[in-house]
């Protein structure tokens, strides 16, 4: 690829992750947020609250888990123990009216689908798509990855999971990780080693202790995480790209985004241009490669082997091959005859 095109496909996926937290242009009416036990997802969820709090729309927050109201969020609506059609009535009720002074847009976030994909796995695609009632409406949807959903006894044994469903709903997919496990997987590539596990992949009993437990990161490496973004375009193909998110301390400083390829640690080194480098550069090796002036001399006065044949010297003879026999030379005669 160009340096030109890569520059602009690297641009392109920048400002449509931008696009997508400042929920523009209806750029994703689903968005899907897979985090695990080892990185949560909770920091790109304040994200997007806190940007569309800049953009003035009106938050809903929709409780399975959480407890307290997180800051930023309008309405608060606590759904543990409702039925499906009772969730939706009430989250429904709360979108403005359209009326002037109301905002227009509206972010819907669930702060997580296990439950609901444990209790009611077959209304939940029901539920999701009546919730986007229009291009104003988008809903940004949390859901543990490595947690076990237990599916009822009703659900049948040949029905997709839930997840497939959602990732076949979802028109944006953000898939969240630890920036410090990401390093420590492209050292051990870089060594040819095997990449380390954390958490349930590491097949260890006891405890999980997750990010608490980690290794803080040097200053010149930074701290944040790395997402994995996936947008489906109406026309089917798919963008993906990863980007590290470094969260500002509170809702009133802004994240820094940034591609992941651009990290310190993930930067490739800078690529001679195939060998055309200034004639007087040496590469950096524990032996010269270059010539003295008397090696010169001599390379250019050797004579090449057959050097004769390459002369014309009559017609139809040009190109005969002239070879002398020395002492350690075996003659056979029926090569020679044949």
């Amino acid at each position: 690829m160009p340096p030109s095109a890569q520059a602009h496909s690297r641009s392109h996926a920048l400002l449509l992750l931008q696009k997508l937290l400042n929920l523009r242009d209806s750029a994703s009416p689903l968005t899907l947020v897979l985090d695990t036990l080892e990185q949560s997802g909770r920091p790109v969820i304040r994200e997007f609250i806190a940007r569309a709090k800049v953009s003035k729309s009106k938050v809903l927050y929709v409780s399975l888990a959480t407890l307290r109201k997180p800051a930023g969020v309008d309405v608060f609506v606590k759904a543990r123990g409702k039925s499906a059609d009772a969730l939706r009535a009430e989250i429904v009720s709360h979108y403005p009216s359209g009326a002037p002074g109301h905002a227009h847009k509206v972010l819907v976030v669930v702060d997580t689908l296990n439950p609901l994909c444990a209790s009611a796995p077959s209304q939940l695609p029901h539920l999701l798509s009546s919730l986007i009632t229009g291009p104003a409406v988008s809903l940004v949807a949390l859901y543990h990855a490595d947690v076990p959903v237990v599916l009822p006894r009703s659900f049948g044994e040949y029905e997709p999971h839930p997840l497939t469903v959602l990732c076949h709903l979802a028109t944006a997919i953000l898939r969240v990780g630890s920036l410090y496990q990401a390093i420590k997987r492209k050292e051990a590539r870089d060594r040819s080693l095997q990449e380390p596990e954390w958490g349930i992949n590491e097949g260890r009993e006891g405890v999980l202790i997750g990010l608490k437990g980690r290794e803080k990161l040097s200053k010149e490496d930074g701290d944040g995480l790395v997402v994995e973004m996936e947008v489906r375009r109406r026309s089917g193909r798919s963008v993906g790209e990863k980007f590290v998110l470094v969260p500002g301390e509170n809702m009133s400083l802004a994240s820094k985004i940034a591609l992941l390829s651009d990290h310190p640690k993930f930067k490739e080194p800078a690529g001679d241009d195939g060998g055309a480098g200034d004639e007087g550069e040496d590469a950096e090796t524990t032996f010269s490669l270059g010539l003295t002036e008397k090696q010169r001399r001599d390379r250019e006065g050797i004579v090449l082997p057959y050097f004769d044949a390459q002369t014309d010297i009559g017609a139809g003879e040009g190109g005969r091959i002239l070879y002398e026999m020395g002492r350690e030379d075996d003659f056979d005669d029926e090569e020679d005859e044949i």
